[in-house]
């Protein structure tokens, strides 16, 4: 344990006197989540719309009264006025404008006459966030014109009343766990696959290989110095991104306790897959070409960025074998549902069952030799 341990001590000095490791594997995934929090994070709003009213009587003059009461109040869009449809058919293909509402010229007498008038609307559908909020909008001008100037004698008394569960939760609550699954896997990524193959190429392990170390005390002592720095950088980015997102209570004891475990399991899941992945590799410029592809492949399917329920089915396959969908789980449930260790106890086996299996599978990859 001596021998695997001054392995760990070894690691650990050469991570910390470099300051672009440090810069990496803590710094970026709290810049990510800023950003990333705040560009998919808010409502759509002013999104410019084109109006043509080739009515012009007071019903089509009252729908673009409503149109200004949703531009100065919940600003979805802004309404501008065009004289032809043309024109404004010809920039809405051209970006300047995200939709186009035609009311057309009969408008007003068929809605007086009940002959159920049509609006159309018109939206580039190569943005669905936009056209898909911009439809929800209108649609809701169109249920409030719908409504009769005089009620029922006996209105109907089925209501809905939503009720949400949490306290309102940001796009930046909703992307932390990500960001701390980043950080552990940018950790693992650059301080122990690459470092692990960098000292192999700079014949540090010919140093190794004089001694009486064992192939297992090799693999421990790379595998704990990963996952030390793991950790740390889990629980910088934790901590300050909860900061950040305005996560409260972090710090009871049974919580955080909670936390540091699963932290600590996701970074060996994570540190042991990596060094699977490496085990066999000599070439150094492996692993820089295919771990964006990697981190694609990981980051993405997890749930981090995007619920799992909107995924094809093939791509729910992924979500079910990769690891960081489980930490994304683990820690989403312990930050914004507040769960307990009973809640996430499943993600814990799942990630120490696979940390299991991936250092059994390093070891024997491993070659105790040059």
């Amino acid at each position: 344990m001596d021998r695997a341990l001054a392995i760990v001590e070894r690691d650990l000095r050469k991570f910390m006197r470099s300051p672009m490791l440090l810069f990496a594997s803590l710094i970026l995934p709290l810049v990510q989540l800023v950003i990333l929090g705040n560009a998919f994070g808010g409502n759509i709003r002013n999104v410019r719309i084109g109006v043509v009213n080739e009515d012009r009587g007071p019903e089509a003059i009252g729908v673009e009264e409503r149109l200004l009461a949703v531009a100065a109040n919940a600003r979805t869009f802004l309404p501008t006025t065009y004289v032809n449809r043309g024109a404004a058919l010809h920039d809405l293909r051209e970006g300047d404008i995200g939709a186009v509402l035609i009311i057309p010229a009969s408008y007003s007498r068929d809605l007086l006459l009940h002959h159920a008038p049509k609006l159309a609307l018109v939206t580039d559908n190569t943005d669905r966030f936009i056209s898909g909020s911009v439809a929800g909008t209108m649609g809701e001008v169109v249920s409030a014109i719908n409504l009769p100037d005089v009620a029922a004698r006996e209105p109907r008394q089925l209501a809905l009343d939503v009720v949400e569960l949490y306290p309102y939760v940001s796009y930046m609550k909703y992307l932390l766990p990500g960001s701390i699954t980043l950080a552990i896997f940018i950790t693992a990524m650059i301080g122990g696959g690459i470092i692990y193959l960098d000292d192999k190429a700079l014949g540090v392990h010919e140093g190794y290989l004089v001694t009486p170390i064992t192939k297992f005390e090799l693999i421990l002592g790379f595998n704990l110095a990963g996952v030390i720095k793991g950790i740390m950088a889990g629980l910088v980015v934790l901590i300050v991104g909860s900061m950040i997102a305005g996560i409260s209570g972090l710090f009871q004891p049974a919580r955080f306790l909670s936390l540091l475990l699963l932290t600590a399991v996701s970074a060996t899941a994570l540190i042991a897959m990596m060094f699977f992945f490496v085990a066999r590799v000599n070439d150094p410029l492996v692993p820089r070409s295919i771990f964006g592809v990697l981190n694609t492949l990981l980051f993405f399917p997890s749930g981090a960025v995007y619920p799992i329920a909107a995924f094809p089915a093939w791509m729910r396959r992924i979500a079910a074998v990769d690891p960081f969908a489980y930490a994304v789980h683990g820690y989403r449930a312990l930050l914004l549902t507040h769960a307990g260790l009973a809640g996430v106890y499943g993600d814990i086996i799942t990630l120490a069952v696979f940390s299991v299996a991936m250092l059994g599978g390093a070891t024997v990859l491993f070659r105790r030799t040059l």
